[in-house]
């Protein structure tokens, strides 16, 4: 997800360095939504791991 991130912001730069403006706000768009949703998916895992939820947590069962 982090990688279609980047690869949208990326889009977005060139398309916007070629004057391709509409094209350029739609991925920036995409980018932002990816990229947020990248960072609520990654604080949710962290919050798991850190309360052992998971294959840790039944190993030592």
């Amino acid at each position: 997800m982090l990688k279609y991130a980047i690869v949208f912001a990326l889009i977005s730069l060139i398309a916007g360095a070629l004057g391709f403006g509409g094209i350029a706000a739609g991925s920036a768009g995409i980018a932002k939504i990816l990229f947020g949703l990248f960072l609520i998916l990654a604080l949710v895992f962290i919050v798991l791991a850190a309360l052992g939820v998971g294959a840790a947590r039944k190993a030592l069962k």
